[in-house]
């Protein structure tokens, strides 16, 4: 759209140049004015519009107290594309309505700024990582202030500033500092631990006294407890990339996401979190979150409580069965057991080495062997070949691969040996990482089982008709001895209590959540606040020395090293840094130590920033406690109470946090474990950190690919008569995300030339439901531009700039659809239906069109008002016009007057026999009998009707008349 003068357009016509004027000149309005500054209760940051600002409310009341959030974005150095603000709008849109309802609204943003992809493209622009970020976020505020989000700026944070990240530290720290008490199901702080096996009110675990062992067993024994702990672990080796990475940072093909380098598993020493302390209380307090349902259940299965038992097998035939070694096994269908007839370890499993004979049994069958001439050559080739494929890949194959290690292990309950083997099919990372493997049972074990030619029992009758492989079904026992003919709940019952007995196994719980890998060998995030001194165990720094804070490193960037190498973390370089002469404060001195060389992954940082928006510039407390209280809580909900809220419902936290799907998993589970510790220890007062989640589409647009395959820039392609072309060339056309990978991005930027930030942010609203994907299209974006320009129009002379509006007023019946339609549009943004409102107003706006001559007060008022939360910019503007001095940020939103919201007439349809023929118009008050009677008075009823009597006349009042004849 061209923002040039012509003689055709009149000169104060709203257009793109008129819109850029006026938002750029209220934007400088807001930040002069301090407008979107919300104070807190106890004074600090007390400045703007928070419980003084009410005032403006010609005499309302505060009507409470409201925290709104979005997931906050990760700066990248492409900057925003239109697909980016879609939730942000939404959370802006729904803080403006609340605000004007009367409430006490919190509102900011922050940037998620640590992390690969931050590291990864300061590698490939050449810039040092903090200059690339904040040359990132320099952009993203730029973009985000210029869409005219009313956030409060004092409140922003970066994960990436000391200041910030000295409490991320902080709270690694309290973490660090801590045990789970089962008794008391909650985390203590350490020294409580200590105490405990000091005066012997807790026994030591190995049962001797705590006074007959060495201080460094003393600290061995409290770091085996701890919440934050060294422990070694199966990870994600990259070497391409000389780092650990998370699952979700790898491919489908077991590659890493950022420049498809080979991935390898191997076992490493890192720092984890015991998250799966939490694993009962994260599941038990989902039911009281206000989440979609699809997200609850998605945390549900990642966290995969099972119910079932542990059952000993015996090693006979291995090198482990002259020491009484046993395998365990988790189940949790141990009424199967008689129909084991293999065993498979994770490749990975520790009894794995202590299990290998150093020759093939007699009798060794040549498909179990891969050839190999040892069963150690066998494993190791086995192992080589596994450490290359990603978990899900390792799940998903169809294809059994495995490898029989030279063992064999006891069923308990029929005394048979079964052979064990190893396979990728089965995870460290779930149960025991180990399986008694029943084909007749599993799909998984049944393929298995073909592949390597290995018998297969069922133990469950399957359904008559049945004609498949493994059965999954209900049925009576089978081939189970004394199980035979029970169904599959009492059999479970009867053979775990066998198993009690005969001390072969227990019942017992168990996890799909593992530990939480906590380490990553990069240079861009947060230091460790720990050091470790000459007997290698960690030490924590004291609060005092924080922030730990990064080195400047020039040479940070990890290098590619081969897949036998050990990780090398990049601060290992700064030999000045990595050591360091500190007084811990325990009674020893000045002493020398090794900083830890790993930083913490990218979820560090963003576990709980929704706290340090509460109180950024606290430097004495994480958060003040009247702050926290007053942000977290809701009015009825009594903090102090172990139940949760006084009223039974809810946690509190976050009133509504916005963000999308993707995240429904790791950063929210991570966000609740922080949070969960930070309560047990006292730091905050809810047991949650965000009470509603909802969870914005995504905007998608259309990608092209030449005759390769490859992507281009689909801004560069023309359509032609139906066909798309680059450069004369066809392309193909498809859906996808918007972004730089499929080079289908929009930037706001250019939005804001063509239309104005206003227009964009009324077009991503009126674009569908929020909460569902859309497909962008440039062209559509023209249709709400022209909304905008019809309302000014209505209000605004397009010649002389004069306001046209009077104070005669309105139309009976324009009267009734303003109010109509402002009940319709309050009910819409308190559901976040912003389409909704929008076509609400759209329709208000036509009638007021075609009035004859000036617009009346009545309706032009509320009709800004009511757009106030969406197009913020040109509300401000033609509130000025009319006259007032106040900023619509805070006016009271319009109130629907209820007389005027009952018709005075209905239309209802009448239906003969079932069909809609005729439809009559009565007084909404019209007595049953009387609306009877106007049906069967109806021209058209009555021809239809003829001479025939009615069996019956059904009359729902104000919606139906149905006569049967």
């Amino acid at each position: 759209m061209s923002t040039e003068a012509t003689p055709d357009v009149p000169p104060h016509r709203y257009d793109a140049a008129r819109a850029g004027e006026i938002e750029l000149r209220w934007q400088q309005h807001w930040s002069d004015n301090k407008t979107y500054e919300t104070a807190n209760p106890s004074g600090v940051l007390a400045e703007g519009h928070g419980p003084a600002g009410q005032s403006e409310r010609e005499g309302e009341g505060d009507t409470g107290k409201l925290f709104v959030m979005d997931m906050f974005p990760y700066p990248s150095g492409s900057g925003l594309h239109v697909g980016h603000p879609l939730g942000f709008i939404g959370t802006d849109v729904y803080a403006r309505y609340k605000r004007m309802t009367g409430h006490h609204v919190l509102h900011t943003m922050g940037f998620d700024a640590f992390g690969l992809p931050a590291e990864e493209h300061a590698r490939q622009t050449g810039q040092h990582p903090r200059e690339n970020t904040e040359a990132n976020i320099t952009t993203y505020r730029r973009q985000l202030t210029r869409l005219g989000l009313g956030h409060d700026q004092r409140r922003s944070v970066s994960t990436t500033d000391p200041d910030y990240y000295r409490w991320t530290q902080w709270i690694f720290l309290q973490i660090f500092n801590s045990w789970y008490d089962d008794e008391a199901d909650r985390a203590r702080p350490i020294a409580e631990l200590e105490a405990a096996f000091a005066d012997g009110s807790r026994p030591t675990p190995d049962g001797r006294a705590w006074a007959d062992l060495s201080r460094t067993e003393q600290r061995q024994m409290i770091n085996d407890h701890r919440l934050a702990y060294v422990g070694e672990a199966p990870v994600n080796w990259c070497p391409g990339l000389g780092t650990v990475l998370a699952n979700e940072e790898i491919t489908a093909d077991g590659r890493s996401e950022r420049g498809n380098h080979p991935v390898f598993r191997r076992p490493l020493k890192q720092w984890m979190m015991r998250i799966t302390a939490y694993s009962d209380r994260l599941l038990a307090d989902l039911g009281q979150l206000d989440w979609p349902e699809p997200v609850k259940t998605m945390q549900r299965n990642w966290i995969g409580r099972s119910e079932g038992a542990f059952i000993n097998f015996p090693v006979a035939g291995g090198a482990g069965s002259d020491n009484g070694t046993t395998i365990d096994v988790f189940t949790t269908r141990p009424d199967t057991l008689f129909g084991a007839t293999y065993m498979v370890l994770a490749p990975e499993h520790p009894l794995v080495d202590d299990l290998l004979p150093d020759a093939w049994p007699d009798g060794t069958a040549e498909v179990w062997t891969g050839g190999a001439a040892t069963p150690a050559e066998a494993v190791a080739a086995y192992r080589a070949a596994a450490a290359q494929k990603s978990d899900l890949d390792r799940q998903e194959n169809k294809k059994k691969t495995g490898v029989f290690i030279g063992a064999y292990a006891t069923v308990p309950t029929s005394g048979n040996p079964i052979p064990v083997f190893i396979a990728d099919y089965v995870l460290m990372g779930y149960g025991t990482g180990a399986i008694m493997a029943v084909p007749g049972q599993d799909e998984r074990d049944w393929e298995f089982a073909e592949a390597f030619e290995l018998p297969i029992v069922r133990t469950v009758q399957p359904s008559e008709g049945f004609d498949g492989k493994a059965y999954l079904g209900d049925g009576p026992a089978i081939n189970s001895s004394f199980l035979d003919g029970m169904a599959v709940d009492e059999a479970k019952r009867r053979i775990i209590d066998w198993l009690e007995n005969d001390r072969s196994g227990s019942s017992t719980v168990t996890y799909k959540l593992r530990d939480w890998l906590f380490s990553r060998q990069r240079y861009w995030g947060e230091p460790f606040p720990i050091v470790f001194d000459d007997d290698g165990l960690p030490q924590p720094v004291p609060e005092s020395e924080l922030p730990v804070e990064l080195p400047p490193l020039i040479d940070w960037a990890p290098r590619s090293l081969d897949v036998d190498s050990a990780p090398e973390p990049p601060l290992g370089r700064a030999d000045s840094w990595a050591s360091v002469d500190l007084d811990l404060g325990q009674g020893e001195g000045t002493r020398h130590y090794r900083r830890e060389l790993n930083t913490m992954p990218q979820w560090a940082g963003s576990c709980w920033y929704y706290l340090r928006y509460l109180d950024p510039t606290n430097d004495d407390a994480l958060v003040d406690p009247d702050v926290e209280r007053y942000w977290m809580n809701y009015p009825g909900r009594d903090s102090t109470s172990d139940s949760g809220s006084s009223d039974g419902g809810g946690q509190g936290g976050v009133d509504l946090y916005i963000g999308g799907v993707e995240h429904a998993v790791l950063h929210l589970l991570y966000a609740r474990f922080w949070h969960k510790v930070l309560f047990d220890l006292g730091h905050v007062s809810t047991r949650e950190p965000f009470q509603r989640l909802f969870n914005q589409g995504y905007i998608q647009a259309y990608a092209f690919q030449d005759e390769r395959g490859i992507y281009v820039e689909a801004s560069d392609v023309v359509e032609d008569d139906g066909r798309f072309l680059l450069d004369g060339q066809p392309v193909t056309r498809s859906y996808g995300k918007m972004g730089k990978s499929l080079k289908n991005s929009v930037t706001p930027d250019d939005m804001y030339e063509d239309y104005g930030a206003d227009t964009l942010r009324l077009h991503e609203m009126f674009m569908g439901p929020l909460d569902q994907d859309r497909v962008w299209d440039t062209t559509a974006v023209v249709g709400s531009h022209r909304l905008l320009q019809r309302v000014w129009r209505n209000l605004v002379d397009e010649d002389s700039g004069e306001l046209t509006v009077v104070d005669t007023p309105a139309s009976d019946e324009l009267r009734r659809l303003l109010h109509r339609t402002i009940a319709q549009v309050a009910a819409a943004m308190d559901g976040l239906r912003f389409n909704t409102a929008i076509a609400r107003i759209t329709e208000l706006n036509n009638e007021i069109t075609k009035v004859a001559g000036p617009t009346p007060r009545e309706l032009a008022e509320p009709l800004v008002l009511m757009l106030g939360p969406l197009v913020p910019h040109i509300a401000e503007e033609l509130w000025q016009l009319l006259g007032h001095g106040d900023s619509v940020v805070y006016r009271p939103f319009p109130v629907a007057d209820d007389k005027l919201l009952v018709e005075d007439t209905v239309e209802i349809p009448v239906q003969v026999n079932g069909k809609v023929r005729a439809r009559i118009t009565v007084p909404a008050d019209t007595p049953e009998a009387m609306v009877r009677k106007t049906a069967l008075n109806d021209q058209r009823v009555a021809e239809l009707i003829g001479d025939a009597e009615p069996r019956k006349v059904i009359v729902v009042p104000g919606k139906l008349i149905n006569i049967v004849v």
